[in-house]
């Protein structure tokens, strides 16, 4: 038993009932109820009740108990649960094992209500949460938890090089002294030299400019980024005039968006072959068959779509860069694809909350998000594997320039 607590029996509830000396009944009898329902599913997972002699049915013995936190539309109450010496770890069915993710909304929904910035959706979160008595302090104590963690996280050394680094940014609502402004969430992964997928930074910006990126990608090789052969992204000047500048590699545009750009600069009827002739493109041989498709689709786009043909031929380079590196990993590294899930998952939880209280509660709730995210691909198998990877760790046939000081004496 927890040191220095004791039981409360239901002749003690009734005799303090009696006596006045129970003010909250409904917060004790909760209480009462809840270790009743505890003890009971603890003794049939032990196989016999407390103090029962059961050689038969015994799995293992009870090992006294922990405190747990339990909040609840009475207030929050202190459990003791109990504990068993072997085997899987005893958890009361009636309470819900929230993962850092979850905890995460959780914490940004509080504090948004206590801090008076809730919207009615978040209202309504908070009464089926059953959190509407929450204290600052409270708020405070979970989010300081969380933060550690996302923290830990976020500032992490990069060990080994990164071959594949993709960049990405979504756009989301925060409350900034007094009026709610549109900020962007940005987020790097990256394949590191051994196959595995992590999720390597995120930040919050106040826009998704040229400046901005410089500094976030100059955080990451402060932490130990290298080795970094292709940064796959959406457009965006800024961010491609950022990567030449800080990592000095090669740049691939996302052809998914590319294609879904183009279309929208033809009439409806011609939607779907120009989509066919750019993916035409995207799946050649090799990127020779690939240059020689550009020139077809150029000329057989000429008449039909002359604003697709000029843009094609701009983005002709950004576009093929991924023809340089193993096969096996073309479909993989020519779009940001392979993270639509994970940004589906970011974009389904910031809509849940809709306006954030601060920056703050967007890096604890992506941070919490991602790091889920990030501890699922360390245990899965290889996102690309060993031996095509030592393909692209190959040195180069030219040696790297390091870019930043290549700028800067030619500034000077």
């Amino acid at each position: 038993m927890v040191e220095g607590q004791s039981m409360t029996t239901v002749a003690d509830v009734v005799a303090q009932v009696r006596d006045g000396r129970l003010d909250d009944f409904v917060r004790e009898a909760v209480v009462l109820v809840a270790r009743e329902l505890m003890e009971g599913e603890i003794s049939a997972e032990i196989g016999a009740e407390l103090g029962e002699v059961a050689p038969d049915t015994r799995a293992t013995y009870r090992n006294g108990y922990r405190e747990r936190a339990w909040e609840t539309r009475v207030g929050e109450l202190e459990l003791l649960v109990p504990r068993k010496r072997s085997g899987p770890a005893y958890f009361p069915s009636f309470l819900e094992a929230r993962r850092p993710a979850e905890q995460a909304i959780v914490a940004v929904v509080m504090e948004a209500y206590v801090n008076g910035v809730s919207t009615r959706k978040v209202d309504r979160l908070v009464e089926q949460l059953g959190i509407s008595g929450m204290t600052k302090d409270r708020v405070s104590a979970l989010c300081r938890g969380l933060d550690e963690r996302v923290t830990a996280f976020r500032d992490r050394p990069l060990e080994g090089s990164y071959p594949y680094l993709w960049l990405d940014a979504k756009w989301i609502k925060v409350r900034d002294r007094g009026r709610v402004v549109t900020k962007a969430l940005v987020v790097a992964y990256a394949v590191h030299e051994t196959g595995v997928r992590e999720v390597i930074g995120l930040d919050v910006g106040e826009v998704e400019s040229g400046s901005f990126w410089v500094e976030f990608l100059r955080g990451l090789k402060r932490r130990g980024l290298t080795g970094v052969r292709l940064a796959i992204t959406d457009q965006h000047e800024g961010l491609k005039a950022a990567v030449a500048r800080v990592l000095g590699c090669p740049w691939q545009r996302c052809t998914v968006h590319f294609t879904r750009d183009m279309v929208m600069h033809c009439r409806r009827d011609q939607r779907g072959l120009v989509a066919a002739a750019l993916r035409e493109i995207f799946n050649a041989e090799n990127g020779q068959a690939a240059k020689e498709r550009v020139t077809s689709v150029l000329e057989r786009l000429a008449p039909v779509a002359p604003k697709v043909v000029e843009l094609l031929e701009g983005a002709e380079e950004d576009l093929t860069a991924f023809y340089a590196f193993p096969r096996e990993h073309w479909t993989k590294i020519r779009s940001t694809n392979p993270l639509e899930r994970v940004n589906k998952e970011i974009g389904r939880r910031s809509d849940v909350v809709g306006i954030f209280p601060n920056d703050q509660a967007v890096i604890r709730l992506a941070g919490a998000l991602l790091l889920e995210q990030n501890d699922e691909w360390l245990v899965q198998r290889r996102y690309l594997s060993a031996e095509s990877m030592a393909l692209v760790l190959a040195p180069p046939t030219e040696p790297a320039v390091d870019a930043e000081p290549e700028v800067a004496r030619l500034a000077a």
